[in-house]
């Protein structure tokens, strides 16, 4: 079994109402638990830390507008989309006492914290990946997020 099959296993398992999973192939026996938060192989305890993603989206311009007729944010050609790289939850800040990574109107550059996503008892730091300015936080604190969605709008300098 190849790295990436096991990886899109755990984040079918974590998506979904499925607390365990056990397969075998080719003499390759692979068990994932929910409630571990730890997959086993051919008994040994293997924890997966996630690759470096790229979380890069850049919206196309559109002339679009919501349901109450305003402005759509995302339809600006000059604003960038963050994307959550993994399946988890969205943290804005380190700790619960701990202030926000970023507010609405912080100027950010690449490389700047700006949230976690927790997955698997693992804490992800999402960095931006342009310099800009912080237009919208598109998550609420807590939230549970999806792969590939939207967690943030930045302005793109």
């Amino acid at each position: 079994m190849d790295f990436s099959f096991i990886k899109k296993l755990v984040q079918l398992v974590d998506a979904s109402g499925v607390t365990d999973l056990e397969i075998e192939e080719n003499n390759s026996k692979i068990r994932i638990s929910k409630k571990s938060g730890v997959t086993q192989t051919s008994g040994r305890e293997v924890v997966f830390q996630p690759a470096e993603y790229e979380v890069k989206n850049t919206i196309s311009p559109k002339a679009a507008s919501n349901d109450e007729g305003q402005p759509d944010l995302a339809a600006s050609e000059s604003l960038h989309q963050v994307l959550s790289p993994i399946v988890g939850t969205f943290y804005r800040a380190s700790s619960p006492d701990s202030e926000y990574f970023v507010q609405v109107g912080d100027n950010v550059s690449v490389g700047s914290a700006l949230c976690i996503i927790e997955a698997m008892k693992l804490m992800n730091e999402i960095e931006s990946d342009v310099n800009g300015k912080i237009v919208k936080i598109l998550v609420e604190n807590g939230a549970p997020v999806e792969y590939n969605q939207p967690l943030f709008l930045i302005q793109v300098d």
